[in-house]
């Protein structure tokens, strides 16, 4: 009989317990990696994240007008000019709204102030106008003794407009190549995985496009929705800068289950500083009658089919991203897991069956298309 040796002295599920926690230490300790990799290179990952998220809901009016024989190059040309020029065009409405009411906001946030102090003089609380006068020069001077961090922050703004521009042109950059030649780019991307597990991988990548791409047509939609919404509410109750409210609203909305509440509340307050407290509550309820409206018909309906994420998997992916990247991270966190579980949902063999819908049509839908370079798309492995 062979003498007992130190694994025999170990129970078996003290051992397979810590077989599985090393392992499971290295898979972490992966993803913390992966992770601090990640937030070093912000600069890149982010427009590089929102070019693919464009190129997602800019891609089928590509295809569309390759399909009517324009020369892809051109599709993609008239697609991103004349995407910036409707969101230029967007954008410039809405800032002259902006300037345009912002005087009578400001004349009625001060009246609104001076209701608050006779409130505070004559209220319940009997407050004197020294005491009123005192708190507003504690006020002054705690702003005068932190002017030099108000400084930096303004030095911190100008260099984050200096960034946001820097990321805006590389996000553009990279959307026109994701545009003409996504399809060869993931193709030469997915070289780098073994010839026998590389068609599962494309076809997790292209089935994973799909969501987001249906993703992101329907979050355009519930944002619209929700934008329509308080916007036509706001402009009703007669509350200043509506369309502006409404616009943040639509922007907010790309981060789902939060983003539009939050915003909603700005408008909730701009409501309370300029008609008081019983339009405020109006404006509350419009919108949680749009949010109503979004968790129970909008979301199932749109989103329900494009992103097969649980509410709560939503919630925490939302977190994560926030905590990690901040807005960017909160914006980009859903569409990112959807793709993550689309594609493993792929690779385990569970995906839904359905033609790819990929970067790039079929060689034999794009009229008058160069011939691809060899280092990028001409794989002549099994796997192609």
């Amino acid at each position: 009989m062979p003498p007992p040796t130190s694994a025999d002295a170990v129970h078996p599920l003290v051992r397979v317990g810590a077989e599985w926690t090393w392992r499971l230490l290295v898979l972490f300790a992966g993803l913390l990696t992966l992770g601090y990799v990640v937030q070093q290179l912000t600069p890149v990952v982010v427009p590089l994240a929102l070019a693919l998220l464009s190129a997602a809901l800019l891609i089928p009016i590509v295809n569309r007008l390759v399909r009517f024989r324009v020369p892809r190059w051109l599709a993609v040309v008239a697609t991103v000019v004349g995407s910036i020029g409707v969101l230029a065009g967007i954008m410039t409405f809405v800032v002259e709204q902006f300037i345009s009411g912002l005087p009578q906001l400001s004349n009625q946030i001060t009246a609104s102030i001076e209701e608050i102090r006779e409130w505070l003089t004559a209220g319940p609380l009997h407050l004197s106008g020294d005491q009123i006068s005192r708190a507003s020069d504690s006020v002054v001077r705690a702003i005068q003794s932190n002017q030099d961090a108000l400084t930096s922050g303004a030095l911190t703004t100008a260099t984050f407009i200096g960034e946001a521009l820097a990321g805006a042109l590389l996000t553009l950059f990279i959307l026109i190549f994701f545009l003409h030649n996504g399809r060869q780019i993931w193709e030469f991307v997915t070289r780098i995985v073994p010839t026998t597990n590389r068609p599962d991988v494309r076809r997790a990548g292209s089935a994973a496009f799909v969501t987001l791409s249906g993703y992101m047509r329907a979050t355009v939609v519930v944002a619209a929705v929700d934008a329509i919404g308080i916007g036509s509410g706001l402009a009703i109750l007669g509350v200043p800068l509506a369309l502006p409210l409404a616009s943040l609203v639509f922007i907010g909305a790309f981060i789902p289950i939060v983003g539009a509440f939050l915003t909603g509340f700005v408008a909730v307050f701009i409501a309370f500083v300029s008609k008081g407290p019983v339009t405020a509550l109006i404006t509350l309820g419009i919108i949680i009658a749009v949010m109503q409206l979004e968790g129970h018909v909008m979301q199932p309906l749109l989103l329900g089919r494009a992103v097969r994420v649980h509410p709560l998997g939503v919630v925490l992916a939302i977190t994560t991203g926030i905590v990690l990247a901040g807005i960017p991270g909160g914006l980009l966190a859903v569409p990112l897991a959807a793709m993550a579980n689309t594609a493993i949902r792929s690779l385990l063999g569970k995906a839904d069956e359905a033609p790819p819908i990929t970067l790039i049509p079929a060689d034999d839908d794009v009229p008058d298309e160069q011939p691809v370079p060899a280092a990028i798309g001409d794989d002549r492995s099994p796997g192609r």
